[in-house]
């Protein structure tokens, strides 16, 4: 390929300087696990999302565990998710007990529709599957949360969800994992909801230099509860343990990594606005091609630039026969999964979700990408659509 299809190079090349001297101080002072620079980048990322608390933490998929385990789901809790969305966000509900409750998307933003979750927690009240799939298991399940999914950096629709999940008295878990950095009404992605989580895995809009993750709340309680889960149950010192937990602390060389990026990311934001705006300008007059619809009052983090197109496959040939990488975000939705196929669910209960899996397309897109590439770029994808 000519090009990456994220370009962490140029972004390094920026900021080796401040890089480096980050991670030779916590090779000098050889605090790596919880070591000053975790408190330091704690702060900062509470102070740009706007909560009281951010607690960082192994990977995205253990902020979403730390985050179920400290609203203590288990067996026989039902949790609502999309299906269009990357495994970890059901794989955490499973690994506790619990049973995943998969919502179909909208189909013009690509997120959980939130008509669909009233449909499903109403079938779930009533047991009438009639008006709306649920999963095949042997006992009744007690609905407990929500876990709408940012899906390509785009904040869910928190307004109708926060207040179905109220009324029905659920907890909601932001899955900002590709968001973080985007805004909803105003408000950063990760301060949505109960708690947010996020990703520091290196493609993401916010990336360390291997796996990384973050948790945000305004609870006092439940974020010192997550403290305690992320460092195997601690109570008031290491060797004494209040409750069963995991090992899940960031590393210090981690946060070394993500202090400098974050002092350049609210630019590299507005770098992937710029580019997400060309992109939309080129391909929106595409036949046939469908841009992921950003509601009035959003702002998308741009993790991912995708399309939907009948052709979808005739473009990702055209695009990698001239150099060009691609990525399909998702090829199949969780509910035809293998691991969640004891749920029970067909392809004809998502309806939604299916259609996006069979013409999503995802073209390069990070805040170094230049116009004379993007217009390349959309001009294969123009002439493979016709």
């Amino acid at each position: 390929m000519r090009i990456p299809f994220i370009d962490l190079k140029k972004q390094f090349a920026i900021l080796e300087p401040e890089i480096r001297r980050r991670m030779d101080d916590v090779l000098a002072h050889g605090q790596f696990i919880l070591g000053p620079e975790v408190a330091e980048l704690e702060r900062e990322l509470a102070a740009f999302t706007g909560v009281r608390h951010a607690i960082g933490c192994s990977s995205g998929t253990d902020a979403l565990i730390l985050a179920l385990m400290a609203h203590g789901v288990g067996p026989g809790d039902a949790i609502f998710l999309p299906p269009f969305t990357f495994v970890a966000t059901a794989e955490v509900v499973a690994l506790l007990g619990a049973t995943p409750v998969f919502v179909d998307s909208d189909p013009e933003t690509f997120n959980m529709d939130p008509e669909a979750l009233r449909l499903a927690l109403r079938a779930m009240d009533t047991g009438d599957t009639s008006k709306y799939p649920l999963p095949a298991t042997p006992g009744k399940l007690t609905p407990r949360g929500v876990i709408p999914v940012d899906i390509f950096g785009l904040p869910a629709d928190y307004a109708p969800i926060q207040s179905l999940a109220d009324k029905h008295g659920l907890f909601v878990l932001e899955d900002a994992a590709q968001s973080f950095g985007g805004l909803y009404h105003g408000k950063r992605c990760g301060a949505m909801g109960h708690v947010g989580a996020t990703s520091f895995f290196p493609a993401k809009p916010l990336g360390c230099y291997g796996d990384g993750g973050a948790v945000f709340t305004d609870d006092d309680e439940l974020a010192a509860l997550m403290r305690s889960l992320l460092f195997h149950g601690k109570g008031g010192h290491r060797y004494d343990n209040d409750r069963i937990g995991i090992n899940g602390r960031l590393d210090t060389l981690q946060a070394a990594v993500l202090l400098p990026k974050l002092t350049i990311f609210p630019g590299e934001l507005d770098a992937r606005q710029r580019v997400a705006e060309r992109y939309t300008e080129l391909l929106a007059p595409v036949p046939g091609l469908t841009l992921q619809a950003i509601p009035e009052g959003c702002r998308s983090a741009w993790a991912q630039f995708s399309f939907l197109h009948e052709r979808r496959d005739a473009i990702q040939e055209a695009l990698h026969a001239a150099g060009f990488p691609t990525a399909i975000y998702y090829p199949k939705p969780l509910h035809m999964q293998k691991a969640f196929a004891h749920l029970g669910y067909r392809p004809e209960d998502m309806p939604v979700s299916m259609d996006l899996s069979r013409r999503i397309l995802s073209v390069p897109m990070h805040p170094y990408l230049d116009d004379a590439l993007i217009e390349e770029i959309c001009a294969v994808v123009a002439e493979a659509a016709a």
